[in-house]
């Protein structure tokens, strides 16, 4: 039997209710009220996009506001509400939802929700059971993250298990919805099941197997089953930190899918700070069988094969029918300065993992200032320059933005 957000976060109060039904639990609700901190957080961004086959500029200046709070604890217990509101100061884009089609795409619709409601249980230091809508971030957001550059929020209604023993941690997720970073138009139905364990050696050696079976009612072409490995460290040798991470996954058809394809994704990165600086190269190979490429439906895409979105398809999937190999080197410098300011550049040179042709190359590049405790700059630039063909076309991005948060 499935239960909704709303009727799995009802039953949870309810229990909680019943549990505190004493003059001590009074006590204690008083006390997680007193410990309650308040959701404060504010976005105010510009992104213009310049795309080849458009004769309009996209100029969209967007603000997000989320204000919500987290209570103290109270038997074990606490509870988290927030609310999401997304507003579009200019409109001379295509959000995906507003029909400006003659617009490039800027993904930031207007939309006012619910972005997260949980229950959260610790009945030990080392178990967490979250239930309602909630966030959701596994290793670097590669295959499970929120999306958090977008203004709308991914954010996940279910129930997840965070627990471990010694050098063990695990997660363990049922899905029943995903809200997507679209507006709840676009929201996924969901029956899938997440499961993540890793285990720590040392500094040196840290191993993740993975498990993510993923099933959408209203998006079959992107359910799919994908489990791996990864292995993740980092070690000292004389003034560098070298860091290291490998990744194995392997990638299936599933539930209502109505393909049949079994695809690999790999990837190797390598690093040193050096000082302020820090120096990495990543090579990541996301297979294709022609009709068919790797995805990943819920991960963090922004972060990966470039800040352009250009492989950004159905779905939010950066992928190729013909698989991308990417090539990337960035540099970033963490500046010693009282406004913490974080300068990084990056290049990507991608080509498709089956039958090796071109799609172009990237550079991005992007610069943080922390302007005080609670108010922080960004602004940030990408340009894809394509090899033609039936690679994505051409196109540069500038973002501006002021972000708040309590």
């Amino acid at each position: 039997m499935k239960f909704s957000l709303y009727q799995t976060t009802a039953l949870t109060v309810l229990m909680a209710l019943t549990v505190a039904g004493t003059a001590q639990a009074e006590d204690s609700f008083s006390t997680a009220l007193a410990a309650s901190k308040p959701i404060v957080e504010s976005n105010l961004r510009s992104e213009q996009v310049e795309q080849q086959g458009f004769t309009n500029k996209a100029d969209a200046l967007t603000w997000r506001n989320r204000i919500g709070v987290q209570t103290g604890e109270v038997h074990h217990l606490k509870l988290l509400v927030e609310f999401e509101n997304v507003t579009a100061l200019t409109s001379d884009y295509n959000s995906t939802t507003n029909g400006k089609t003659a617009y490039p795409v800027v993904s930031d619709p207007e939309v006012t929700e619910l972005n997260r409601a949980q229950i959260v249980w610790t009945p030990t230091t080392t178990t967490t059971l979250t239930a309602g809508r909630q966030r959701i971030i596994l290793d670097d957001g590669r295959f499970i993250g929120n999306v958090g550059w977008r203004q709308d929020e991914q954010t996940m209604d279910g129930i997840r298990l965070d627990s471990g023993f010694g050098k063990l941690k695990y997660s363990l997720a049922y899905l029943s919805k995903i809200n997507r970073v679209l507006a709840e138009s676009k929201d996924w139905n969901s029956d899938s099941w997440v499961a993540n364990a890793s285990y720590a050696f040392n500094d040196r050696l840290k191993l993740t197997a993975f498990d993510y079976a993923l099933d959408f009612d209203n998006a079959a072409a992107s359910s799919t089953n994908t489990w791996g490995l990864r292995a993740a460290g980092a070690a000292r040798a004389g003034t560098l930190k070298l860091t290291y991470t490998g990744q194995y996954a392997r990638q299936t058809d599933y539930g209502n899918n109505p393909a049949d394809f079994d695809l690999q994704e790999y990837m190797v990165e390598a690093g040193a700070t050096y000082g302020l600086a820090t120096f990495k190269v990543n090579y990541e190979s996301l297979g294709g069988n022609g009709t068919v490429g790797f995805v990943t439906p819920l991960g963090t895409n922004h972060a990966f094969q470039g800040f352009s979105d250009a492989f950004s398809g159905t779905g939010g999937n950066k992928t190729a029918v013909n698989g991308i190999d990417d090539l990337s080197y960035s540099l970033s410098l963490a500046l010693p300065a009282k406004l913490k300011p974080v300068l990084s550049l990056v290049y990507h040179n991608l080509t498709t993992a089956r039958l090796d042709q071109k799609l172009g190359q990237e550079w991005d590049a992007v610069a943080t200032i922390a302007l005080t405790p609670h108010l922080s700059a960004l602004v940030k630039y990408a340009d894809f320059d394509s090899a033609g063909g039936s690679a994505p076309a051409s196109r540069r991005k500038t973002w501006i933005a002021l972000q708040y948060k309590l």
